[in-house]
């Protein structure tokens, strides 16, 4: 049962790959499988705001990856004209419309851009589709940035990046600095006008990986104006203490350095996303040399979303500190920044 705080809450996630599970199936599968896993799963959960990330499989690029995308987009369109509950959604004025209805307003954000390359102006043309966050690089090297993985090479955005970042400041597109390099974290923050999101990012601080935010990122992002997700995902956050706590911890963290005015919730509920894309397997599947079977006890999907209130709660947090973070800093950030529409 939801707690009376997170049930009066905007619950913001944003980070959960349902998109990939559902592209996955066939055509005709799409609506129904949302409908039949993923919608009870937000309801159970209290999500009233989601990010949906259009993540390209490597299978796909780079070759298939714009037609990938636009499937994936197709599917959120598909997804939010056949299920009432939920609203495809390009302003903040729009997902306000969503909330008062009690419908869940969905997001649409690129992770890595792998579609777009080097053609820069592809990014009106997904922006008409509805794209409102991007990320320019995932893991490793793209056309246009080096992700978190490629730390050592010290490389800043690309050209092609710099003109991506302009593009997506004039047409009032998030920039999403999660799986950034650290320079190239530092080289956006240089460039930024507008305030700059990490979707799924945690404390360095805490968790020495690569994927994790350094305190100089936290407060130079919390300067920008903008809001950093904790991540969820097991190992980003303790080398072997699984544990909620550890996930509060982080979220601790980052309010400290930060201020609470700057953090919110981008779980990346990596195991439901693979129980639905791939077979059962007597091997663990690995993310960059981490084995992907580490979970959160309770929160391996969104229904678990009220167990953070509850952790925060225990913690003594003040009831407006827990409401920012369940959401209110992600729609604040969204009201002030998603002003344009998709026409």
């Amino acid at each position: 049962m939801i707690d009376d705080l997170h049930g009066r809450s905007v619950v913001a996630d944003t980070h959960n790959d349902l998109l990939d599970a559902l592209v996955h199936r066939p055509v005709e599968r799409w609506v129904p499988h949302f409908r039949e896993r993923w919608l009870p799963q937000l309801q159970a959960g209290g999500v009233n705001l989601q990010v949906l990330p259009v993540f390209i499989d490597d299978v796909f690029r780079p070759e298939g990856a714009l037609r990938q995308t636009l499937r994936m987009i197709e599917v959120a369109h598909r997804v939010a004209e056949a299920s009432p509950e939920t609203r495809l959604c390009v302003t903040g004025t729009e997902i306000d419309e969503a909330l008062a209805a009690d419908r869940i307003a969905l997001v649409l954000a690129l992770e890595s851009a792998p579609g777009v390359g080097e053609d820069v102006e592809l990014l009106e043309t997904l922006y008409r589709l509805g794209v409102r966050i991007a990320s320019l690089a995932h893991f490793g090297r793209t056309a246009l940035a080096d992700g978190s993985g490629e730390d050592a090479t010290g490389s800043r955005l690309t050209r092609a990046g710099v003109a991506a970042h302009a593009e997506m400041e004039r047409l009032g597109m998030i920039f999403d600095v999660s799986h950034l390099s650290a320079a190239g974290v530092d080289h956006v923050l240089e460039l930024s006008t507008r305030p700059v999101m990490a979707t799924h990012s945690s404390a360095r601080a805490l968790r020495d990986h690569h994927r994790n935010l350094t305190d100089e990122q936290l407060r130079g992002i919390a300067a920008n104006g903008g809001v950093v997700c904790v991540n969820f995902f097991a190992p980003f956050l303790h080398e072997s203490d699984f544990t909620i706590d550890r996930l509060v911890d982080h979220v601790e963290h980052i309010a400290g350095v930060m201020g609470v005015r700057h953090v919110g919730l981008g779980p990346d509920f990596v195991k439901e996303v693979l129980e639905d894309v791939t077979p059962p397997c007597c091997e663990a599947q690995f993310i960059e040399g981490v084995p992907t079977d580490r979970f959160l006890p309770g929160l391996e999907g969104p229904a678990g979303l009220p167990l953070v209130t509850e952790a925060l709660q225990k913690r003594g947090w003040p009831e407006d500190d827990i409401v920012r973070v369940l959401g209110q800093n992600v729609l604040d950030l969204f009201r002030s920044e998603l002003r344009g529409s998709a026409s």
